[in-house]
């Protein structure tokens, strides 16, 4: 029959042999992370780098898109500015020219008023062609302040019609 092992108890070298072997062991293993630390760090402040210039560069290109877009509105406000009033000077020629036949028609007073609204399209389409396109919104929001439920009704109004006109069907 085979008899059981007796435990040895380890001697005090073989403990200290242990206790080195594990110091040199943790010692390694915290040179190695620390090793790995600087490298994560190096490689991090990289990619830190990089996407700080990309984002300086994408918020250059945004500011250029941006300051194009304001160009290119302030020019076709420019041009529907010049057509409003085109189109208000051609009513009023409109109005003018049909004001005779109201004469007849309707009567003198109904003409009257006729080349009354003619005249103060020819006044506002002079008016609009003089004021600069921030003079325009300076009035306008001064409109909006002493009447403010008439600018919402109109607002209303004029979404009403363009939502009319652009309908498809």
């Amino acid at each position: 029959m085979v008899e059981p092992i007796e435990p040895v108890s380890p001697t005090p070298d073989h403990r200290t042999e242990a206790k080195s072997r594990f110091s040199k062991a943790l010692e390694e293993a915290k040179a190695g992370v620390a090793e790995l630390k600087a490298e994560a760090l190096e490689k991090t402040s990289g990619y830190k780098d990089r996407a700080g210039e990309k984002g300086d560069q994408l918020k250059g290109d945004a500011n250029a898109y941006g300051d194009q877009a304001k160009a290119k509105a302030y020019e076709l406000a420019n041009e529907g500015k010049g057509k409003a009033s085109e189109g208000m000077v051609a009513l009023s020629k409109l109005i003018t020219d049909n004001a005779p036949t109201l004469d007849e028609k309707l009567g003198v007073k109904y003409g009257d008023y006729a080349r009354s609204a003619a005249g103060s399209l020819e006044k506002n389409a002079a008016s609009l062609d003089e004021k600069s396109l921030e003079q325009i919104g300076d009035d306008a929001r001064e409109f909006v302040r002493k009447s403010p439920g008439t600018a919402v009704a109109i607002a209303a109004g004029a979404g009403f019609l363009l939502a009319r006109l652009f309908r498809s069907k």
